[in-house]
């Protein structure tokens, strides 16, 4: 491995202006240890679930403070990229962990209780050419190939969510709708183990629509009935967009819960 670049306090990173030129603006040093971090884990150097290496090493390779790689390991960590154990050090976050394993899953039971993992119906599952508003949500130009499923999510037998995902193709060659359906746990561990992709972010657009017949009958209610429509894109490392999901969620015994802070 080639040695890191060794970086000063003082270093300037370029910033564009508005106008276009590139204009010289600070970057704090630990921002710039957070990055090079960053391409580490986006060039998988640091697996989901792996340690990275100690603060002591990683200062040794940057030629930087331990107190500066450890500003930096804190802004991972606050971003939900590293988890930090006790005696253990510092960890890749996956979705794997208990605590995270469904994050992005808003839906809860009225009830309370924990309804334990879906059960997945994959009713599609193909490559297909991207649409202009597909690839628009995806960074892709129409046309480049995409992977399409469809698929109905399940608790204690009621079809409770029905979703269409859109996944760039490249990045998920391969994928079959009996892999979506076989792999026992969250769909985003999946794409962690299978195909090197981590989900680290995602933004949603929520909306109450009315339930089409198909919809309708693929969910077990009545043409009509009110439906949450929650339209979801996630991203991985450097904010580069990996799905474009749909989603149409029963509430009629189920309810959309976020923390605010």
């Amino acid at each position: 491995m080639a040695p890191a670049p060794s970086l000063s306090a003082g270093e300037l990173a370029a910033a564009p202006d508005p106008a276009g030129a590139a204009t010289p603006a600070f970057s704090p040093l630990y921002r710039q240890i957070k990055a090079l971090m960053l391409q580490s884990l986006e060039a998988g150097e640091w697996k989901p679930g792996e340690a990275i290496p100690s603060e002591m090493d990683l200062a040794t390779r940057y030629r930087v403070s331990q107190g500066t790689v450890r500003k930096a390991v804190d802004e991972l960590a606050a971003e939900n990229l590293v988890v930090r154990r006790q005696g253990k050090g510092t960890f890749v976050a996956t979705h794997a962990e208990q605590h995270v394993r469904y994050r992005f899953l808003k839906l809860v039971p009225d009830s309370g209780n924990n309804e334990g993992p879906a059960e997945r119906s994959v009713l599609e599952c193909k490559r297909a050419r991207a649409p202009a508003e597909v690839a628009r949500a995806l960074a892709l130009r129409p046309g480049d190939a995409v992977l399409q499923a469809r698929r109905v999510l399940s608790f204690g037998g009621v079809p409770t969510i029905l979703e269409d995902l859109w996944l760039p193709g490249n990045a998920f060659k391969g994928l079959s709708a009996e892999q979506m359906t076989g792999f026992v746990g969250p769909t985003y561990v999946m794409f962690e183990v299978d195909f090197g992709v981590r989900m680290v972010r995602a933004e949603e657009k929520i909306r109450a629509v009315a339930a089409d017949t198909s919809q309708a009958a693929l969910l077990k209610v009545e043409p009509g009935s009110p439906l949450l429509s929650v339209e979801r894109v996630a991203y991985t490392y450097n904010d580069v967009p990996m799905e474009l999901r749909r989603g149409l969620y029963r509430t009629d015994t189920h309810h959309y819960r976020n923390e605010l802070s």
